[in-house]
């Protein structure tokens, strides 16, 4: 059987929870989990203190606690690039979810961006190595290829809207994959 794509968000939000639920328990913590988690297309997402949801875009609301996504920008994308791109970019989002529950502070932003990223590589490895999540041929060229579509242009560390290079993302994403959380 084949998963759809609203199957596919589902299983990344709640695979995904359920894993930092799973390691704040190791440290003696609570994992709160999201608030909500809210499709939206093009202008039309909610709003995070006070600035407007963007076309083709997924975010974390700190002030909200939620997720939000542009519908037709994510099943774009699971339709072009496959199932990888959804479990890129939901643990990253997730990601930025748990650096708010540890209160976690950077000097620039694509620190707080790489670090989603690995936590997501984490993430990732974690389901496969449960058996949560199942590994078809062609899956690691799907995470990749999202990664790199996600990448900047350049690696100017002070833009305040950096998230990295290509390169640079798809190396936290290893990095997470290969060591686990401890690593990011």
């Amino acid at each position: 059987m084949v998963d759809s794509f609203e199957d596919d968000m589902r299983d990344a939000r709640e695979l995904t929870e359920a894993f930092w639920k799973e390691q704040f328990a190791k440290s003696g913590w609570t994992y709160r989990p999201i608030t909500d988690f809210i499709p939206y297309t093009g202008n039309s997402g909610p709003s995070c203190a006070g600035h407007a949801a963007a076309p083709k875009n997924a975010f974390y609301c700190r002030k909200g606690h939620f997720i939000a996504y542009d519908h037709q920008w994510m099943e774009g994308l699971w339709k072009e690039m496959g199932d990888g791109s959804v479990y890129v970019i939901i643990p990253h989002e997730l990601g930025h979810a748990v650096q708010a529950q540890l209160r976690a502070d950077f000097r620039h932003n694509i620190q707080a961006e790489l670090q989603a990223d690995c936590y997501g590589g984490a993430t990732l490895a974690s389901l496969v190595a449960s058996g949560a999540l199942n590994v078809d041929e062609g899956d690691g060229r799907e995470l990749l290829l999202s990664l790199e579509a996600a990448g900047d242009s350049t690696d100017d560390w002070l833009d305040p809207a950096a998230h990295g290079t290509a390169k640079q993302r798809q190396r936290s994403f290893a990095l997470g994959y290969n060591e686990g959380v401890e690593a990011c």
